[in-house]
């Protein structure tokens, strides 16, 4: 996939939301900035599983829950298309929402840094579901139930 088609990729599912978002806000810490006191880039990837936590807890789809349901989840893809940094002390707002969720599930986010009234980054990551033998399965009708509301 080419930078421009990548970059339409990662844009495209930012704006179809299945349900209603859900966004964290937090502080960035010191320990996640580099000696420039910019936000080192793999931390982002632990901002938006705060996010996607905090969306999948909201449908009832948190791992408590997908267990008992006989689940497993991985993250099967994840793309992280950096737009501004996030320096030290800035206030950060990531947003997470469900944009697909057959045959795998997709949560796209937007990560605003509310201190410079900008966005910083956009994303998404793609979750497999699997069962307790790790046979990968298509999203099972009641995933999607709480996916759909």
């Amino acid at each position: 996939m080419s930078d421009s088609q990548d970059e339409h990729h990662v844009r495209s599912h930012v704006h179809r939301s299945i349900g209603e978002p859900v966004s964290v806000e937090l502080k960035v810490p010191f320990h996640d900035c580099d000696p420039l006191f910019v936000v080192w880039h793999g931390r982002y990837f632990e901002y938006l599983e705060v996010a996607r936590s905090a969306l999948l807890a909201s449908r009832e789809l948190d791992v408590e829950h997908v267990r008992a349901m006989g689940y497993k989840m991985y993250i099967a893809e994840a793309r992280c298309r950096y737009l501004s940094p996030l320096s030290y002390n800035d206030m950060a707002q990531i947003t997470a929402r469900f944009t697909a969720s057959k045959p795998l599930i997709r949560v796209s986010y937007e990560v605003k840094n509310l201190t410079r009234g900008r966005k910083a980054a956009r994303a998404f990551t793609t979750m497999a579901t699997t069962d307790f033998a790790d046979n990968l399965l298509e999203t099972p009708d009641d995933v999607l139930a709480r996916i759909h509301g």
